[in-house]
């Protein structure tokens, strides 16, 4: 077994007999994941049978812990505890009991087997039915991006299985709870209609999209007899970590098995629920403290500093309050600093130029080093991208909503498939190409890039021009080099592109490890690029997994339209490598703040940028949806006033501070900007509190915010 060091409270833990339910309590950074691995390994060492014990987490990433105990050598051999999130389980007792719920559950085919979609192929559908509605001036009023349209259409029904009401009733939650203009109403209506839509298709086709896969287990499938013996006598011990990220359906479920397990630990963080806009509920979470016989709580941080537990302390008073009464400790200097800057670039500048004197000069591993920011755009990821591979930093940056088409990388690789495949008719343009030559070739600049396009793409039929022929100044130009390496990956494409009928994702997964992966081309010491290329790879596979029934569809039309699915946008699904690649060793992280906090991750230093952002305030505009009226604490046909949304976004920035201030060890370095991304001044309620903590420590009795 692993030799972990344990606390007092976390030795008490692991110990406790094995027929005990405890429900465990505290701050993050407390130690009560480790306690809870440790608890693992002493059911395993007292003889409890590792395949009888259910690890559940609100979602994957946050089960990395227990997977990296269980894949040392010193874990017990046989068996493995069963890891998943309450959305899995119901996945796995779909696939498993099918013919038990299907025709009850009013699936058309009930005698076929049923089809899981991941986000991007629900989208995929939902479009198809969505796109003739636009057309007719659905949603006309609403600026949005179609892709952020189709995927508030599936939040709703998404808050719909995990709050436990009907879709019908979505619309009429919404239009209850909206004190605006009356034509608001007919945006939630249209949005119903479209929801309901997609729910007939889904039943018509065994189509199952995450909301009807937890509906059906929910509602048909955990109630019967049959499903229920099978899990409760399969698992019979249950660790429940981060309960407060999961929605209220999942706790009716535990709820109810509770009573069936002969042990349990259910951990809850205080003041989490980072997930809330997904569902999460805290509130539901701590009805186990009164299902548990026992009650256990961590009080003190095994991460964060002295003076930063003052820090959050004065935060946490300057946001609710408004002021500080009482003296700030002085030693709150250590915790954190101010950096003021006038424009954007002057602030990355600095955070490069401190971030490599951390490594080089105090001996920081850049994994103890992560950037935040409230969002992440893509101008704002390229110039932090730019500057830190000048100064010879590594850097990784993780954005789950950012779509595949916004990945350079995979704008390359379809570029190339593309050009193997000239018969799709989906020739590429010459900026692509250029794109793509000067983004995978070693040593290929642009003005290479651009000479590549011009001699040796030929425009009219979509394909490449072999580098031999041209003219012996012309090939010095781009050089013997570039140009050998250009050559091998035209032979490439030209002889795996005969077959026509190969999967997009088998191609993509062989053109990346014979050839983009090689010395020669730049994806090869790229572990973004690689992760971004693994990406597609199953997103891809799990389209044509969907997509192929019954031999109904030719793979190269599949293919055909999976590219112009990407190109189109698509939100991307988020896959358990993503967050595994983006907390590797040796890089930086650069990440939304959101993104960083649901990852749960402690790290030494935290520069958070542009503090006086609203983005740390205000919540994104959903004009289809509303993730605190679609919630089980909302009271239904109350309105939702400014008031609400006020004492929303405070509550919110409190949660999102105090997480980011928990999982830090050393030092926050505050960078505050006068001129925002967007040209534009700001003085939002994070700057403001600190403000006011500065004003207190220079002798300001009763400071308030300024």
């Amino acid at each position: 077994m692993t030799d972990l060091k344990l606390t007092k409270n976390q030795q008490q833990i692991a110990e406790l007999p094995v027929q005990s339910r405890v429900f465990l309590h505290g701050p993050a950074g407390s130690g009560k994941t480790t306690a809870a691995v440790q608890r693992m390994q002493t059911l395993i060492e007292a003889g409890v049978p590792s395949e009888t014990i259910l690890i559940l987490v609100p979602q994957r990433s946050l089960a990395e812990p227990y997977k990296n105990v269980i894949r040392t050598p010193q874990f017990t051999s046989g068996g493995e505890p069963a890891i998943l999130t309450i959305g899995g389980l119901a996945q796995r007792m779909l696939a498993l009991f099918w013919p038990l719920v299907a025709k009850e559950a009013g699936f058309a085919a009930s005698q076929t087997p049923p089809r899981f979609l991941t986000l991007e192929t629900a989208q995929y559908y939902l479009a198809n039915l969505v796109e003739p509605l636009l057309q007719l001036g659905y949603f006309e009023s609403v600026t949005i991006d179609p892709n952020r349209l189709y995927s508030q259409i599936l939040d709703n029904l998404n808050k719909s299985a995990v709050v436990g009401f009907s879709p019908e009733e979505i619309s009429t939650r919404l239009i209850q709870a909206w004190a605006g203009k009356p034509s608001q109403a007919i945006i939630y209506d249209q949005a119903q209609e479209c929801a309901l839509r997609f729910r007939r298709l889904c039943l018509q086709q065994n189509l199952l999209d995450f909301s009807l896969q937890l509906a059906v287990f929910a509602n048909y499938l955990w109630p019967s007899l049959l499903c229920r013996q099978y899990l409760t006598s399969t698992y019979r011990h249950l660790i429940y970590d981060n309960a407060e990220e999961d929605y209220p359906v999942a706790h009716d479920i535990i709820e109810s098995w509770l009573p069936d397990f002969e042990s349990a630990l259910i951990i809850k963080d205080e003041q989490g629920g980072f997930r809330s806009f997904m569902g999460a509920d805290p509130v539901s979470a701590s009805r186990f403290a009164m299902s548990c016989e026992n009650f256990m709580e961590f009080t003190e941080s095994m991460v964060k500093s002295p003076q930063l537990e003052h820090l959050e302390t004065a935060l946490t008073t300057s946001l609710t309050y408004h002021k500080i009464e009482g003296d700030v400790p002085t030693d709150i200097h250590n915790a954190f600093s101010i950096h003021p800057f006038r424009f954007y670039p002057q602030g990355l500048d600095w955070i490069t130029a401190q971030v490599k004197d951390l490594i080089e000069n105090q001996s920081v591993p850049p994994e103890e080093i992560v950037v935040l920011t409230p969002f992440l755009s893509d101008s704002l990821r390229y110039s932090i991208n730019t500057r830190f591979a000048d100064a010879g930093l590594n850097l990784s940056t993780f954005r789950p909503s950012r779509g595949l088409r916004d990945e350079p990388a995979i704008k390359a690789v379809l570029t190339l498939v593309k050009l193997a495949f000239p018969t799709w008719n989906l020739k590429p343009v010459k900026d692509e190409v250029r794109n793509a030559m000067l983004l995978l070739i070693e040593g290929c600049d642009y003005i290479r890039a651009d000479l590549i396009t011009q001699v040796l793409f030929a425009a009219s039929t979509g394909s490449l021009r072999t580098f031999d022929p041209i003219k012996k100044e012309m090939q010095q130009r781009i050089t013997y080099l570039v140009g050998e390496r250009f050559e091998r990956l035209r032979l490439w494409l030209e002889e795996n592109s005969k077959d026509d009928a190969l999967e997009l994702d088998i191609f993509i997964s062989r053109l990346f490890g014979e050839l983009l992966s090689q010395p020669g081309y730049k994806f090869h010491q790229n572990f973004d690029s690689a992760a971004a290329v693994s990406r597609l790879v199953e997103s891809a596979r799990k389209f044509r997994q969907v997509m192929t029934v019954e031999d109904s569809a030719k793979t190269h039309d599949l293919n055909k339209e999976y590219i112009r699915l990407v190109e189109t946008g698509i939100l991307s699904a988020q896959y358990l490598t993503d967050w595994a690649t983006k907390t590797r060793s040796g890089a930086v992280l650069v990440s939304p703040a959101f993104s960083y906090l649901m990852n749960n991750r402690p790290v030494r230093f935290q520069f958070w940028l542009d503090i006086g952002s609203q983005g740390w305030w205000t919540r994104l505009d959903q004009p289809l949806t509303h993730p605190y009226v679609l919630n089980r604490n909302w009271q239904n046909e109350k309105l939702w006033t400014d008031m609400h949304e006020n004492a929303a976004n405070q509550q919110s920035i409190i949660r999102i501070i105090n997480g980011l201030i928990r999982r830090c060890n050393e030092h926050i370095y505050m960078c505050t900007l006068g001129v925002n991304e967007q040209g534009n001044e700001e003085r939002g309620a994070l700057i403001k509190a600190v403000q006011t903590i500065l004003r207190k420590l220079q002798g300001t009795t009763g400071a308030k915010h300024v």
